[in-house]
């Protein structure tokens, strides 16, 4: 068999229909052995004129995705004309589901690369709130969308991978009366700052039963009530420093507070701050 040659056409990137290819030319048992040439970004008929007059020369195969209705229809009548092997990859089901749906399509060229950006977005967000976890890096509190204060055991965490899946950035920071808060804490923009307040028997519970978890007696200072009332005082006093918004978690599960949060963010868009 000799080495096929495949002109791949598209008015987006081409990696749909490559993909497409390559996965009809390995039942051929070709061993990698053929020619794909990719002619991304179509804008005009002319791209496609000399794409159809060098798939011609070299008695090539095009498989393309086009979305727009014009670039479609020249292309399948002038390969026809020149008895040129052309196959419309997304046209047929593009059609049959405007059919069956009823309803237009968009006729977007690079719509699916547009969700890939938004799956990207929300990895790097999850990577960015691991990478900030626990105040590891305080250079991550300039560098995040949301920053989260609180004393231990304040569900800072969760809260920062559920709101990554939302792809906002988010570092968090433990508030301990031992160690001075980072001093990039008082330089961001008091906005994005969310301290999360809790009280203290709610917290003398949660904490009792990590202990317990761990096979630690309950009475370790972690959970002891002056130091509770101490660490609690402490952040009253960072956050009152800050001038942030607080939320208490006493009684919220992990999404509730999300959505607390997420709304006070939308609500300081509409007002035009960041």
């Amino acid at each position: 068999m000799a080495k096929p040659f495949v002109y791949i056409v598209s008015d987006s990137v081409g990696e749909t229909a490559e993909l497409v290819v390559k996965a009809a030319l390995s039942q051929f048992d070709n061993s990698g052995e053929y020619h794909l040439h990719r002619v991304p970004y179509v804008e005009n008929l002319e791209i496609l004129d000399e794409t159809i007059k060098q798939a011609e020369e070299k008695g090539a195969i095009i498989g393309f995705t086009l979305v727009n209705p014009t670039f479609r229809r020249h292309l399948l009548e002038e390969s026809a004309a020149r008895k040129i092997e052309c196959i419309d990859i997304m046209g047929p089901l593009i059609d049959a589901m405007e059919k069956v749906y009823q309803k237009k399509p968009r006729l977007e060229p690079g719509l699916v690369h547009k969700l890939d950006e938004d799956y990207f977005k929300r990895v790097e967000a999850i990577e960015f709130a691991v990478r900030y976890d626990d105040g590891r890096d305080p250079r991550g509190i300039a560098k995040a969308d949301i920053v989260l204060i609180g004393v231990s055991r304040t569900s800072k965490t969760p809260l920062s991978q559920y709101l990554a899946h939302k792809r906002l950035k988010v570092a968090n920071v433990p508030i301990v009366p031992e160690v001075d808060p980072p001093e990039e804490l008082f330089q961001v923009d008091p906005n994005r700052c969310i301290g999360l307040k809790i009280s203290p028997e709610k917290l003398n519970d949660i904490r009792k039963e990590r202990l317990k978890a761990l096979g630690l007696g309950d009475q370790a200072s972690y959970a002891n009530r002056e130091r509770i009332l101490q660490e609690l005082d402490h952040f009253e006093k960072v956050v009152e420093r800050i001038g942030c918004h607080v939320i208490n978690v006493s009684n919220k599960a992990v999404e509730e507070t999300a959505n607390v949060i997420l709304n006070i963010r939308k609500q300081l868009l509409l007002n035009g701050k960041p």
